[in-house]
């Protein structure tokens, strides 16, 4: 997002903040509502220009939104659209991903309050890495040509009972309304949103054998000193690295295995 739109978004997640430190406030109820008006300004294009009229007054159009909204959803998720209306957005599509986002981060806060954010971030790795394993189950969620209730009814067979609420909610929803992103990039987005939770970078940490509870601690401590924030480190065990690991924090790779040291030394003896 650029400028306006940012600077938008800045104040709903203050808004979000707000609303979720209240104890009276169903972060999980918040999460829905929010993520069905999500679903309904991505439906409807129109209406959604029209709340993101430069034009019009922003409280005309948060009037507009109450009228729509009241009754259908509870007044906090009321409360928290009418506020994003009023603010100025670059672009109409801008509102639609700041409402998606507020909606997952809404989930993740409940995953939070309950102690289980940390295992959440875990699922959402673990069930990104049984996606890449696997082309059949891939195609299946990604198929647009299957109904997002047989989605829906797929991952519930894979994730029912066996993950925890929040996760099995946000991956429905990226599954079933995935607006144009791969599924890759989607979950590649809940799991920053969750680190964000506890202002945490995540390292994907790749080793040819699993790592010891104090080789996780050490290498957790150096990549926070390095980077200067806590990191939540998501593990992947590859037997083809032979050796070392192989670290990666956003865009940047550290690799340390014995892998990529094979295939340097064949490079230089090649070149």
């Amino acid at each position: 997002m650029n400028g306006a739109s940012r600077e938008a978004l800045s104040a709903a997640r203050e808004a979000l903040d707000a609303l979720t430190d209240n104890t009276s406030v169903d972060a999980g109820k918040l999460a829905g509502e929010l993520a069905a008006v999500t679903a309904l300004l991505d439906r409807e294009v129109s209406l959604r220009r029209v709340l993101t009229d430069p034009a019009q007054a922003g409280e005309a159009k948060a009037e507009l939104a109450q009228r729509l909204l009241s009754g259908q959803v509870d007044g906090p998720a009321v409360d928290l659209v009418s506020g994003m209306v009023r603010s100025r957005w670059s672009q109409s599509r801008d509102l639609v991903d700041g409402l998606e986002e507020l909606a997952n981060t809404a989930d993740l806060t409940a995953a939070q309050k309950a102690g289980a954010l940390d295992g959440v971030e875990d699922e959402l790795f673990r069930f990104g890495r049984i996606v890449s394993s696997s082309t059949e189950l891939r195609s299946a969620l990604t198929d647009k040509t299957a109904t997002a209730s047989a989605k829906g009814e797929l991952l519930g067979s894979l994730l029912g009972g066996k993950a925890n609420p929040v996760t099995e909610r946000l991956v429905v929803r990226l599954v079933t309304q995935p607006r144009g992103r791969s599924l890759e990039a989607g979950l590649e987005s809940l799991s920053k949103l969750a680190a964000a939770r506890r202002d945490r970078m995540v390292a994907v940490v790749t080793s040819a054998v699993p790592l010891t509870d104090q080789q996780k601690q050490r290498l957790g401590a150096a990549l926070a000193k390095l980077y200067g924030r806590d990191m939540h480190l998501n593990l992947d065990v590859d037997p083809e690295v032979l050796g070392g690991i192989a670290v990666r924090v956003g865009d940047e790779v550290i690799n340390g295995t014995i892998a990529e040291r094979l295939d340097e030394a064949t490079r230089r003896l090649a070149g």
